[in-house]
């Protein structure tokens, strides 16, 4: 029952991903509730939802078609951020970091909301310095927990380097991808990873991620700008309670 329950709550969080973003905040308490430790539970997640960052990328690779030169320098911050924000969950004490986490998703929610006023205040011109820094801020955060890295990835890319929230949505999947690839590596050589629980919530994610990637493609920019908001609000509002 406790693998029926991962697989549910993969597929759930890779649709959620693929979509939105902070499929953790589905999985992390499902893997808590069959008794492992937080920081383990965090570490599994990690490493259970990757397949589903791969079906979402998969869903959108329309929008990702002759694009990889120009996201290339954004992967490497991505990853540099993910290394810092993985060493952080086993260096650090966990309240050091997520006293902020709040204010971090409430930035990017805030951010995605007025994106089409700062679209206009740019002219249409991307920020391409501005984007990799960004991008490497993002990454710290994917690696270190990740619930409500995709809204974060999403207000960044949509604020400074594309046009689209649908854009922005099929690049957010590329790096979240990478940020938690960079991470699950180092909690699994950290030991910090219960690979059964991992299976069962990676052919969930497997699923989902599918699901996700197509469905979020259908919706309107307007109904998918306030379905991020929401999720993100979701976000701040369960860290808050979980400090």
């Amino acid at each position: 029952m406790e693998y029926l329950l991962l697989v549910l709550a993969g597929i759930a969080a890779g649709a959620l991903n693929a979509a939105v973003g902070a499929g953790t905040l589905i999985t992390f308490p499902a893997l808590v509730a069959t008794g492992l430790n937080p920081v383990v539970a965090n570490g599994t997640s990690s490493l259970g939802l990757l397949p589903g960052n791969l079906t979402g990328a998969y869903a959108y690779r329309d929008y990702l078609t002759g694009q990889w030169k120009r996201i290339a320098p954004w992967i490497v911050a991505t990853a540099i951020g993910a290394v810092v924000g993985a060493l952080l969950v086993v260096k650090l004490p966990p309240g050091v970091f997520t006293a902020v986490v709040p204010w971090l998703i409430a930035s990017a929610c805030f951010l995605v909301l007025v994106q089409p006023l700062v679209k206009k205040l740019r002219r249409d011109e991307d920020r391409p310095l501005v984007a990799i820094i960004a991008n490497g801020v993002v990454g710290i955060y994917g690696g270190y927990f990740g619930a409500g890295q995709g809204v974060a990835y999403l207000a960044v890319l949509g604020a400074f380097a594309t046009k689209t929230l649908q854009e922005a949505n099929a690049f957010k999947n590329v790096l979240a991808g990478i940020a938690g690839l960079i991470a699950t590596i180092i909690f699994c050589v950290s030991g910090v990873v219960s690979y059964g629980a991992a299976l069962a919530v990676a052919v969930g994610a497997l699923i989902g991620g599918a699901i996700g990637g197509y469905l979020a493609k259908l919706a309107p920019e307007w109904l998918f700008r306030l379905i991020v908001v929401a999720v993100g609000i979701v976000a701040m509002i369960q860290v808050i309670v979980k400090q």
